[in-house]
């Protein structure tokens, strides 16, 4: 079988997953975050007192990942973390003012990403194209474990 990668599902997803990442990369760069970490961050700005392992689970990131880009994102002073008392091997995080001010001054340049993305999408395509991305990531998810 010939024909063009984009032929296949699997790269077309990934290849137009990279372009929206690229593209939102460029738009954050004066902010000195990826797109990797704004969607950590915005998890915690969202769930104050979230732990790493929730964060992991909820950004279908694994454990290693996470806990590198927690690091990073105390570095730069977007978050703080506290030893949770009811469970002290589990450090509960928290946005600073920094961190909070930073996803208020970029949750916009996300939004018009995507809205340049699916220019030309209807209403109606819009909520069929989630639902089919939320049935496709759904079948997948227990592949990821194998």
């Amino acid at each position: 079988m010939s024909g063009s990668p984009q032929q296949f599902l699997g790269f077309l997803l990934g290849s137009t997953y990279r372009r929206i990442s690229t593209s939102f990369a460029r738009a954050l760069k004066p902010y000195d975050i990826t797109p990797e970490q704004w969607s950590v961050l915005l998890m915690i700005v969202d769930r104050s007192g979230i732990n790493q392992k929730e964060v992991a689970a909820a950004a279908a990131k694994d454990q290693p990942t996470t806990a590198r880009i927690v690091e990073l994102l105390l570095k730069k002073g977007f978050i703080t973390k506290s030893l949770n008392q009811s469970d002290r091997r589990a450090f509960l995080l928290y946005p600073t003012e920094e961190g909070r001010q930073l996803i208020e001054n970029t949750v916009d340049l996300e939004r018009q990403v995507i809205s340049t993305a699916v220019t030309g999408l209807t209403d109606v395509e819009l909520e069929q194209l989630r639902g089919m991305l939320e049935h496709i990531y759904h079948n997948t998810e227990n592949t990821q474990h194998e």
